[in-house]
């Protein structure tokens, strides 16, 4: 087992969700053996913004994978999670 270095692009329900917010909510979410690396706001197109965020994630648990996910989904004003790349260090 190992580390895995993974970075999730949270997509906000609307326009309206206050992303820092999100950035704030997601240290009170995030599973035992997983750390944030960075977190930024990045622009989408038409004014959406999504919050981007990159996890050290320690493996020995093989459900934390999909533990964060459930929790990054369970965060108000998030529509859609998906994990845009993933590497085993």
């Amino acid at each position: 087992m190992g580390q895995i270095v993974a970075t999730y692009d949270l997509m906000p329900e609307s326009t309206e969700v206050d992303l820092n917010k999100v950035i704030e909510t997601i240290s009170t979410v995030i599973p035992t053996g997983v750390k944030i690396l960075e977190a930024r706001i990045l622009p989408v197109a038409f004014g959406l913004m999504k919050v981007n965020v990159g996890f050290d994630i320690n493996d020995s648990d093989e459900s934390v994978g999909s533990t964060l996910e459930d929790a990054l989904h369970g965060i108000d004003g998030i529509e859609n999670v998906e994990c845009v790349s993933q590497t085993v260090c």
